[in-house]
């Protein structure tokens, strides 16, 4: 972990309620696609912690939703402001486990850390296969980033208006070696249900230090208690425990 000042390069709408932030600052301690960031915002008590979507050695890009105070602040912000950012947060996806066909799926903001992970993933030679859920054909972002990638991109939407009817376990009938997801609790439910190898999930959890000192985004799981923050967020399927 590791704070630093970002300044923000560009913060620009991908939907009506989705944005991209590329910031500019010390990404060293950032080591694996899956793990996150804690923005402090002026006037907030609590950080906001935002998946990592991208990053290289100078920038980092996230994308959020604006569903609250602090990601509606964040929306506002402009071109040369300054954010004070703690890195290098949480455990990512493990890469080794993916065997060669990996297939990738991210429901709403569980899409952005799924772009980073398929690029590490295609520069080791494997074959990508991306499924991308959303409600409607209006909140879908990132597919073309996806495409230009190499991936083969799947795109599925609730209400039908765009690509596949239905949820992401609905596209889910390819042929693929491990599954890596990131997405609300019940989507990741249906996928563990469906799925039919071995996988790794990211938990969305509401979140109060973002380190592991507060203990309040604890889980069960076959091992022992496990926080979201500093454990996972991202977990193995053979370890996870669910609720009946």
């Amino acid at each position: 972990m590791k704070q630093s000042i970002f300044t923000i390069k560009e913060n620009k709408a991908l939907t009506d309620t989705t944005w991209k932030m590329i910031l500019e600052g010390d990404t060293s301690a950032i080591t694996a696609s899956g793990q996150f960031v804690n923005i402090q915002l002026d006037g907030l008590f609590l950080r906001r912690p935002i998946s990592v979507c991208d990053y290289d050695e100078a920038t980092l890009t996230i994308i959020y939703k604006v569903v609250g105070k602090g990601t509606e602040q964040m929306s506002a912000m402009q071109a040369g402001q300054e954010l004070d950012i703690l890195t290098g947060l949480g455990n990512g996806y493990d890469l080794s486990l993916t065997g060669e066909k990996p297939l990738l799926i991210g429901g709403g903001v569980g899409v952005p850390p799924m772009y980073n992970l398929a690029k590490k993933l295609l520069a080791e030679g494997k074959e990508v296969s991306v499924i991308l859920g959303f409600n409607t054909k209006d909140e879908i972002f990132y597919e073309e980033e996806f495409k230009a990638l190499g991936c083969k991109v799947t795109v599925t939407t609730v209400d039908g208006s765009y690509g596949i009817k239905g949820f992401v376990t609905n596209a889910m009938d390819c042929e693929y070696t491990h599954f890596c997801a990131c997405g609300p609790e019940p989507m990741l439910k249906a996928i563990y249900k469906a799925s039919k190898t071995s996988g790794q999930m990211s938990f969305e959890e509401r979140m109060g230090c973002g380190f592991g000192a507060c203990m309040g985004c604890s889980c069960k799981t076959l091992t022992g208690y496990k926080r979201i923050c500093k454990d996972g967020p991202v977990m193995k399927k053979e370890e996870i425990l669910w609720e009946a």
